[in-house]
This record gives structure tokens, C-alpha cells and sequence, in this order.
């Protein structure tokens, strides 16, 4: 049997200057990322521009554009020294090197923290879901998507998406099934840690998408969906 591929992560330096192309192989996480945002809440008006959000695994900052209006600030961590440039000029007001599974903040500091599209490259999802309820405070939100560990998630998110030969197609080797994420054990691990998650599951837009592998869009709406067997996202908040 061969290696778990747990190391995808960490190898974004060479697809750095992808992350803003809207055809590109990083494009969809892009889609993923406005998806997210729209569970983030506003900070408080005492707190408008104090308010501390940690992006964890954030890449090239796809968040930033979603998050001007928030009143955050913004921390990006992330292993890709390259990607961390690409945040950084795009709006993240802070961005660190580090491990996601030891993050290099204190406990309760951050009242907003988002894991996204992340989870499914670890050897330990549930040591960086852990993490993200450690140093989130309490009455914060913890929101967090990732690819189910379902048969169903391994033929779209590998099988088909990437060796189709469409825009958007994320590079060969990409995902590891083996390191899809059970949802019972995700939703009992953040329980463990003061989290109460609710899952639900995304889906591109069917028109979207159509007009974007026809070249006729650039972007690509997600819609929320029941089933949460594919692609799915995660939102609490801390007691």
C-alpha cells in the first residue's frame, strides 16, 4: 500500500502564483472561501477593528476579500512561506509560518477562527480541530470545511476532479483519500473542547459551474445542501 500522501500543504511554494487566477487549479477554494465567510459574524462595535480572526492553513489569502468589512483583524498561519507572501499582499494583517497542529498562540485569543479546506491534507484533522478550539475564547466561532470521508467523496473529489481535463482541476495527487475526515469523530472532538458544531454540506452552483467550464464565468457560487457526504463545512461556538 503506498505512503498516506499527508504532505500536500506543505508543497503550495510552486502553485504560489495561482492562487489569484480564477481558472487555475486553486480556483475553487476561492469559491469555498466566500461560502464560508458568510458565517462569520460582524465584530462587535466596541470591538470593530480589535477583534482578532485566525485563518488557519489560509494559503494565499482567498479569505481577505470576504472579510473587508467584518471588522477583524486578520491573522493567516500556514507552512507555504510563498503562499503567506501572497496573504500578506492581499490583506492579512498578520501571517505566521507554523504548524497547524501546534499553533504558536495562546489560549482564548482569537474570536473568530476558521479552518478551511485544510483538515483533509493532516495526518491528525482532529489535533488541528483541538488546536482551533483551544485558542478560540469563549462565545467565539470556529468554522471549519473539509471532504468527507465517504466513498461518494472519493470519486468526486479524486477520482473525477482531479483527472477531468477541465479549468479548476486541482493537480494530480492532491487529495488522499485515506485522509478524508469522519464527521461523528470531528463533531465529538470539538464537543471535547467546548465546541458544539452543526455540518452541512456544499455544492458548486449547477449553473455556475456550467458557465464556468464554458469560459463564460469566473467564479462560481456554493450552495448549502443537506447531504453532507462530499464536501461539507462546520460552524459553532465556544461555551
Amino acid at each position: 500500500m503506498p505512503a498516506v500522501r499527508s504532505d500536500f500543504i506543505t508543497d503550495y511554494d510552486p502553485l504560489a502564483d495561482a492562487w489569484w487566477d480564477p481558472r487555475g487549479p486553486l480556483a475553487p477554494l476561492g469559491w469555498i472561501a466566500r461560502a464560508r465567510a458568510d458565517f462569520v459574524p460582524a465584530a462587535p462595535a466596541d470591538r470593530h477593528g480589535r477583534a482578532r480572526l485566525l485563518d488557519i492553513a489560509c494559503g494565499g489569502g482567498l479569505f481577505a476579500p470576504h472579510l473587508a468589512d467584518k471588522g477583524y483583524r486578520v491573522f493567516g498561519v500556514d507552512l507555504s512561506i510563498q503562499s503567506l507572501r501572497q496573504a500578506r499582499a492581499h490583506g492579512y494583517d498578520v501571517t505566521v509560518r507554523a504548524d497547524i497542529a501546534r499553533l504558536p498562540f495562546g489560549a482564548e485569543s482569537f474570536d473568530v477562527v476558521t479552518a478551511g479546506q485544510c483538515l483533509e491534507h493532516v495526518p491528525d484533522p482532529y489535533a488541528v480541530l483541538a488546536e482551533a478550539c483551544r485558542v478560540l475564547r469563549p462565545g467565539g466561532t470556529l468554522i471549519a470545511d473539509t471532504i468527507a470521508d465517504t466513498r461518494t467523496a472519493r470519486v468526486a473529489a479524486v477520482t473525477l476532479a482531479e483527472n477531468l481535463p477541465l479549468p479548476g482541476r486541482p493537480p494530480r495527487g492532491t487529495h488522499d483519500h485515506r485522509l478524508f475526515v469522519n464527521r461523528e469523530r470531528l463533531l465529538a472532538t470539538a464537543r471535547a473542547h467546548g465546541v458544539e458544531l452543526r455540518l452541512l454540506g456544499l455544492r458548486p452552483h449547477l449553473r455556475d459551474g456550467l458557465r464556468f467550464l464554458a469560459g463564460r464565468r469566473e467564479d462560481v457560487r456554493m450552495v448549502r445542501t443537506r447531504s453532507t457526504g462530499v464536501l461539507f463545512l462546520a460552524v459553532g461556538r465556544k461555551r
